[in-house]
Order: structure tokens, then C-alpha cells, then sequence
């Protein structure tokens, strides 16, 4: 299927850099995002990178992968085109049920290692990020009017448990792991925030919670929501497209099919996604895939185009 831009989704390199080149300059009312955050693998430093990328797996997902390639040029294509006064993110790590929590971190934000069992190196990562207690109340008082509950959280209260044996507060790995490639390891030009999910893993609970923070795209805030369309532990073949069943490949597939529909049958087509066949093959637990229907809820009022046709990791473009 082509893309919106009547190009075919974009698989290569080049490919992607044209299709992030074409997005329009809005930064009075900027796309809503879905993008494949990827893992810890993405951040294996030089010690033991040449150990961890052997094998499909290390070589895709890594810091070599495709993944680590688009996220180096789509961060800074993201603040050249948009110039976003503030970044509200959505992670497939942090869901909570029937209240909205948002992260009210202040300077310097905490890092929720939420990852177990890796080398020691990949807990002495660093990303120096803000906050913003105003956009936070913003993003809350979005969720209020939309009628959900919602609230603030500080820093002193921990949102989960740490690789590093403790609870505590933080942006998870599937914030600052791609942030940092992204915007780098230090990144305090634009504000950060993080909101949970919805933990009923409901693909119209989830829309909605995107449609709630939808106004914001015209007030400078970028939304940016970040899962996988692959994930499933019980099969580490099909996290790397050499190693994937055909199953696996083909549910990849009908998802930028479905995003490619047009705004009257998108939303539709992509719900219906949880009836593909491989779709609990790839997603035992929906809660990486979930973040796809905020991304699509944030922008259910315009275009939306593939931007990079990963497979397992792709990235789409919402309300164009």
C-alpha cells in the first residue's frame, strides 16, 4: 500500500529521511506521534556492544539497528518542524487504571530504570531533562475537561520498581531510552512530561485518551506515544525481521495498512486489528501496542502517513 504521500512505506534509510522531509512545518497544531521506543539493547554501550550484537536480535535492535538510525534524524526533524513550547509523552511502561497520572518531576527529572537483569552498565545511563509543573496542570486540566480523572504526581512519590532495587519516581526506559538518542543525553530546551496509559489495554479507552490531549497539539505541545507493533517474549525470533515467522511479519504489515486507511475507516480498521490473526502471537499483553491508539486518538482529525516502515518498530504520523 502506498503511503499518503503516494510513495510506498518507507523501509530504507533514505527513505525515511524523504518521508520525514515531507512532513508539513505546523507548528500551529502539530501531529500527534506513534513510535517504536524500542529497549535497553538500544543503548548497549561500547564495552559490550561487540558481545550483545551478535545474532539478529543484537544486530536489529541495537545500536546499529534501523530503530537507532531513524530515532537519530527524527528527534531533531520533530523540534526543527514543530519547535514544540513543551513534549507530552505516553510510554507502553506506565499504565494506570480509571485515573490519569502525569508527571510533575520539576529540574532535573528522575530515571525509572524499570528493566532487570542487564549488564551494569545500562544502569549508569544518564538523560538530564525538565519539567514543567505548568504544562503538567495543562495536561491534567485536558484530561479533566474530557471528563476523566486525573492527577499530578511529584517526585516524591515512586510509580514503579527500579532495575536498581528500589521503588521510585522517573521517566521509564520507554522515555529516556529513545529520548537520548532522539534529543540527546542532555536535553533541557523543551519540557518534558510523561502520562500513563489506560490499564484496561482497551484500544477505545485508549483512543480516548489521546482524543482528551488532542487540544493541546494547537497550544505548541508535542505529543509523542511509544510502544512496539512486535513484542511477544515468547518468540525473541520475531523481534528481528531476518528471524520472524511469516505470521508476525504479515500483522506488522496490516497495521500500516490499517493507519494508511482514510480518516473515516481509520479508526475502525485499526481496532479491528486486535482480530488479526497474529496479533496475540506478536502481543501476549497489548500493553505495548496500546500506545498506537493515543497516538491515533491525539490526531483522529486529519491525514496519517507511515514514517518509517520498521518492522516491529514503526513510527506514524497522526493528524496531518
Amino acid at each position: 500500500m502506498s503511503n499518503s504521500t503516494g510513495s510506498a512505506v518507507p523501509k530504507t534509510e533514505e527513505e525515511w529521511k524523504a518521508a520525514l522531509d515531507a512532513l508539513p512545518a505546523t507548528p500551529e497544531k502539530i501531529p500527534a506521534f506513534f513510535f517504536g521506543h524500542g529497549s535497553p539493547i538500544l543503548q548497549w554501550p561500547d564495552s559490550i556492544a561487540d558481545r550483545m550484537r551478535r545474532g539478529p536480535m543484537g544486530e536489529y535492535c541495537g545500536p546499529d539497528g534501523p530503530l537507532a538510525r531513524f530515532l537519530k534524524t527524527f528527534g531533531p526533524t520533530l523540534l526543527d518542524k514543530y519547535k514544540p513550547k513543551g513534549i507530552l509523552v505516553f510510554s507502553a511502561h506506565w499504565e494506570t487504571r480509571g485515573e490519569r497520572l502525569v508527571t510533575d518531576y520539576g529540574d532535573n527529572q528522575p530515571l525509572l530504570m524499570d528493566y532487570f537483569g542487564f549488564d551494569p552498565e545500562l544502569y549508569e545511563l544518564k538523560f538530564v531533562s525538565r519539567g514543567s509543573h505548568d504544562l503538567s496542570l495543562r495536561v491534567v486540566d485536558a484530561f479533566k475537561e474530557a471528563g476523566h480523572l486525573a492527577r499530578t504526581v511529584p517526585v516524591s512519590e515512586p510509580r514503579g520498581q527500579d532495575g536498581r532495587g528500589y521503588a521510585g519516581p522517573g521517566l521509564d526506559h520507554g522515555v529516556f531510552v529513545p529520548f537520548r538518542i532522539m534529543f540527546g543525553h542532555e536535553f533541557q530546551d523543551v519540557p518534558i512530561v510523561q502520562a500513563s496509559i489506560d490499564a484496561s489495554l482497551s484500544p477505545e479507552k485508549n483512543w480516548a485518551v489521546g482524543k482528551a490531549v488532542a487540544k493541546l497539539r494547537e497550544e505548541g505541545i508535542l505529543i509523542l506515544s511509544g510502544g512496539l507493533t512486535v513484542h511477544s517474549f515468547a518468540d525473541f525470533e520475531a523481534f528481528a525481521e531476518k528471524t520472524a515467522k511469516p505470521i508476525f511479519k504479515e500483522f506488522d504489515q496490516a497495521i500500516s495498512n490499517a493507519v494508511l486507511q482514510p480518516t473515516p475507516e481509520r479508526k475502525s480498521a485499526l481496532a479491528n486489528l486486535t482480530k488479526h490473526r497474529g496479533f496475540r502471537r506478536a502481543h501476549p499483553r497489548e500493553d505495548h501496542f496500546v500506545p498506537l491508539y493515543i497516538a491515533a486518538g491525539a490526531g483522529e482529525d486529519g491525514d496519517a502517513r507511515v514514517l518509517a516502515g520498521i518492522y516491529g518498530s514503526p513510527t506514524f504520523a497522526f493528524g496531518l
